[in-house]
């Protein structure tokens, strides 16, 4: 029995730390009556109110939440609680302000509020650690909006200020470019560079930024099991956190969905980069209905990717 309450445990955590709250209180009631049901278990009392704090303070999160008005055009509160409950780095021991501040309006995006996260981003711009990550992010936004024209203005203005150094320009267009091929856009990103030397033409593998996970701009899933069993799905990557994808799923599509529970572990898939495509592994890390903005009722799906 202790292992299945470690199993229970770890799982209930990781739901908690990623703001799956109803997922985490199932777990956690489990746990509970495994406890309660145990005969000669040492430290059985000691052990309940351990798990009925944790319930406690979990149950106060899920109400402040789901009290709270979800509307397309969230109140500051809510946007703040949003970043607070969903960010991926809440619980790490030590995290860096800015990168907390750049995974909370990750969150933000990922929950629908993409003017709100545009904002965000667009504050983080001015600092040097997070400049070309919230620069992707502000044109993932603006994708998701379908106000693409306004992307590429903005990406016009970071080249005709003096903020982005060469290759932090050339790295955003490359991803840019990447973004709107797989979508069979054509747009112009010519001009706008004047004030810059000429970057290198094209990025190389050795090139990439250490503190920088390769872009991906999409992943394949082969499935091995369920009603999909055998077929492959492309799915775009909606916004990206280091090693954590996010995918952004319609809620039409319940087969996808079903197959890919939390803790699902996918041993195929191939990430689209603009270097190259590569095979690799992952596992589903947290799967959340999206319940305002122009994505309500979608899913939003992460992907930790374990091995390229």
């Amino acid at each position: 029995m202790s292992k299945q309450v470690k199993k229970l445990l770890k799982q209930a955590d990781l739901y908690k730390s990623q703001g799956l709250l109803s997922e985490a209180r199932k777990n956690y009631q489990k746990i509970k009556n495994l406890i309660k049901n145990s005969d000669g278990l040492p430290n059985k009392e000691k052990l309940l109110i351990g798990i009925n704090k944790k319930i406690s303070m979990l149950e106060k999160d899920f109400n402040k939440f789901h009290d709270a008005p979800l509307k397309p055009g969230q109140s500051d509160h809510v946007n703040e609680l949003i970043k607070k409950l969903f960010s991926f780095s809440q619980e790490k021991d030590s995290v860096d302000e800015h990168e907390a501040s750049l995974e909370g309006a990750i969150a933000l995006a990922k929950f629908g509020q993409f003017e709100g996260a545009i904002s965000e981003f667009k504050n983080l711009i001015n600092i040097e650690s997070t400049r070309v990550s919230a620069a992707k992010n502000i044109i993932r936004c603006h994708l998701a909006l379908d106000t693409v024209d306004a992307a590429v203005e903005e990406f016009k203005q970071w080249g005709d200020g003096d903020l982005f150094t060469p290759e932090q320009l050339e790295n955003v267009r490359v991803f840019f470019e990447d973004t709107l091929d797989k979508k069979g856009i054509q747009k112009d990103l010519a001009g706008g560079t004047s004030s810059h030397k000429e970057a290198e033409p094209s990025l190389k593998e050795d090139d990439i930024d250490d503190e920088e996970f390769l872009d991906i701009s999409a992943v394949a899933i082969t499935f091995d099991s369920g009603p999909k069993k055998g077929e492959q799905v492309e799915l775009d990557v909606s916004f990206q956190s280091g090693n954590i994808i996010s995918l952004i799923v319609s809620g039409k599509d319940e087969s996808i969905i079903e197959n890919l529970q939390v803790d699902t572990k996918l041993d195929d898939l191939h990430f689209y980069s603009p270097i190259a495509i590569f095979r690799g592994a992952g596992v589903v890390s947290a799967k959340t209905q999206i319940e305002s903005g122009p994505k309500k009722g979608d899913f939003s799906l992460d992907i930790k990717i374990e091995s390229i």
